[in-house]
């Protein structure tokens, strides 16, 4: 039996209590919100236990894994509190709001033999992989051309109800951080490591400290270019897309399917997700969960570890980079 915590009781963890409830073997026994009736409301919902600090969660029956769904940032906060006491830790994304923070966890994690892994859930979803077959294979030849659009809405509530989102301190950045930042994940996935970016932000409609609205371009390492558009304020919302294109075809994904042509898309209906935080549809996260538990039991790395999620924080923290100082910015990839 895998006995899990989780730290966080907003929309997300509620998320991860219900792909957890549907796991076998899995006993989903604690859960920490800094107000107990808020982690009670959770907690009750899987029969746990609720606790209003993060030592009595860890204080309780020893624990195999946590999951910290908590502001994003404080997940290194939260996540480095499992890793000292030598317990394997899933984050939601991002792993955490700059990159000298996630090199700090990785580091800690390294040191205690804990396995640290990300949620990114659109990695193991069928059709994404079936992309990701589809570039890996050579299919499409020499890559030129990738575009990634989420143009997404969230209405002004959405911010102006939440103590954290749209923060600097909490949320680290806006719908590029933590929104685009699924899609930015797929882009390093699929088409390889960025060495190059130019980003401008804006804050177009709603009355947040950070951006609502991004366009970059990208050069990949490959020699291909690119191009990402996010946004909070593009009323009603529309599926994230991506368009990847080489030399001897092009691949599309419009939210998460994938299409032989460009006009099957009208067909389907758009993903949830384009105009509302909640996750109706949890297979992805629990997929996500059972890849964890076996990564740490076998002692192997999971779909996504540490030092790949760190990888989507340092190209945004370059776009925000370039955004503020009007310039290109340069990227050394890090080593695997």
């Amino acid at each position: 039996m895998t006995r899990v915590g989780l730290i966080g009781a907003g929309n997300i963890s509620t998320t991860h209590a219900r792909a957890l409830a549907g796991l076998d073997g899995v006993n989903l026994v604690a859960v920490y919100a800094p107000r107990l009736e808020q982690a009670r409301v959770v907690a009750d919902s899987v029969g746990a236990r609720a606790c209003d600090s993060v030592d009595r969660l860890f204080d309780g029956p020893p624990l195999d894994m946590v999951v910290v769904g908590t502001p994003s940032g404080v997940h290194g906060e939260h996540a480095a509190a499992a890793v000292r006491r030598g317990i394997h830790v899933l984050v939601e994304k991002p792993l955490e709001i700059t990159v000298a923070r996630v090199d700090a966890l990785i580091a800690a994690a390294d040191r205690a033999g804990v396995t640290l892994g990300v949620i990114f859930q659109d990695r193991v979803k069928r059709e994404v992989r079936a992309l990701k077959s589809t570039v890996d294979s050579g299919t499409l030849g020499t890559l030129s051309l990738v575009h990634a659009q989420v143009p997404w809405w969230r209405p002004p509530e959405y911010y102006r109800d939440s103590r954290w989102r749209g923060t600097s301190a909490l949320d680290g950045g806006g719908v590029l951080m933590n929104q685009a930042i699924h899609t930015v994940d797929l882009l390093l996935w699929l088409c390889g490591p960025v060495t190059r970016v130019a980003g401008t932000t804006a804050t177009r409609f709603h009355d947040i400290e950070v951006e609502d609205t991004v366009v970059a371009t990208l050069e990949f390492a490959s020699g291909a270019l690119g191009t990402i558009e996010a946004a909070t304020c593009a009323y009603p919302g529309r599926p994230r897309r991506i368009e990847i294109s080489g030399s001897t075809g092009t691949a599309m994904l419009d939210g998460d399917r994938l299409l032989s042509d460009a006009a099957a898309a009208s067909s389907n209906p758009p993903p949830q997700n384009v105009a509302s935080p909640v996750v109706s549809d949890v297979s992805a996260h629990r997929d996500v969960f059972v890849d964890f538990i076996q990564a740490f039991s076998n002692r192997r790395r999971p779909c996504c570890d540490g030092r790949e999620g760190r990888r989507s924080v340092q190209l945004i923290e370059a776009i925000y980079a370039s955004s503020r100082q009007g310039r290109p910015i340069d990227i050394t990839p890090a080593s695997a």
